[in-house]
């Protein structure tokens, strides 16, 4: 590595409770020539809590490889740089994962300043086994995607932690209902700020209970593994042709879309696809 590089920080920043920010943490901050966060709006009210004055860049999902490059080329040439997201770790179902392989690729040296995190908060107060656990992350907007992500995981003894918004909760319960089966659940949310709240019930109790009731607050779901006495390993025919309905309808070829469901269900390509052209003229 060149030994005038810079450093990346990656650094942990609080769920919602100031309280929570290390004092190594602030330092990191203090320490950077610029700061590279997912909002700098979110950012700036981070900095002026514990008086950190320094310039920030923004970086996010959509800005990901040009301004990544950016940072790069100014890490390399003697600028720190610590990145940070709006609340918990960096780099964690983040584009910061990109920025760090980008600096590991050029021997940039990384420190990570550790600090909250949303899902193993959410797990360590869910009350479900947490010796062995899988994080999923956020599930797919295209129906058939998510329905396909869930399938590859029911049949996975292990405790599952998604990450879900409030606006996508009721369709993600139900469709964990309907491929899962009914199971422990425990719900986080606004973890750390005022209404904090830690819902423990199953899919079938979470799904009654935002039936009225608004989702508020991004949500940890902690969903308890799969029984491995009972594991689901049959389809019925209408199963098969919903789910090769669902991946036609995120855009699937149509024929791809029966082969897939064919190859999750065991039944045959030809029948599922004639089913499903019935409906599509």
């Amino acid at each position: 590595m060149d030994n005038k590089a810079g450093k990346l920080y990656i650094v942990g920043t609080p769920l919602g409770n100031l309280g929570d920010f290390s004092p190594r943490g602030a330092q990191a901050l203090r320490d950077a020539d610029f700061i590279a966060a997912e909002d700098t709006r979110v950012s700036i009210k981070l900095l002026n809590h514990f008086g950190i004055k320094k310039p920030m860049v923004s970086y996010h999902e959509h800005n990901v490889h040009a301004r990544g490059e950016l940072i790069v080329e100014r890490v390399l040439n003697g600028e720190s740089c610590a990145v940070i997201t709006d609340a918990g770790m960096p780099c964690i179902s983040d584009p910061g994962e990109d920025l760090v392989r980008a600096c590991a690729a050029h021997g940039i040296e990384t420190v990570v300043v550790p600090g909250p995190s949303a899902l193993i908060a959410a797990l360590a107060a869910s009350g479900l086994a947490a010796g062995r656990f899988a994080f999923e992350g956020f599930l797919s907007v295209k129906k058939g995607s998510r329905f396909a992500h869930l399938e590859s995981v029911k049949n996975d003894p292990r405790t599952l932690v998604f990450y879900e918004a409030p606006h996508k909760l009721r369709a993600t319960l139900a469709d964990m209902l309907g491929v899962f089966g009914d199971r422990p659940v425990a719900l986080a949310r606004e973890l750390t700020k005022i209404h904090e709240e830690i819902i423990r019930t199953t899919l079938t109790g979470a799904i009654s209970l935002y039936k009225d009731k608004d989702p508020r607050g991004e949500y940890v779901l902690v969903v308890s593994g799969a029984s491995e006495a009972a594991p689901r390993d049959s389809f019925t025919f209408d199963e098969a042709v919903d789910i090769a309905r669902s991946l036609a309808d995120d855009g699937m070829p149509l024929s791809s879309a029966a082969k897939e469901s064919a190859r999750m269900t065991g039944y045959k390509k030809g029948d599922i696809y004639r089913e499903v052209s019935k409906d599509r003229g």
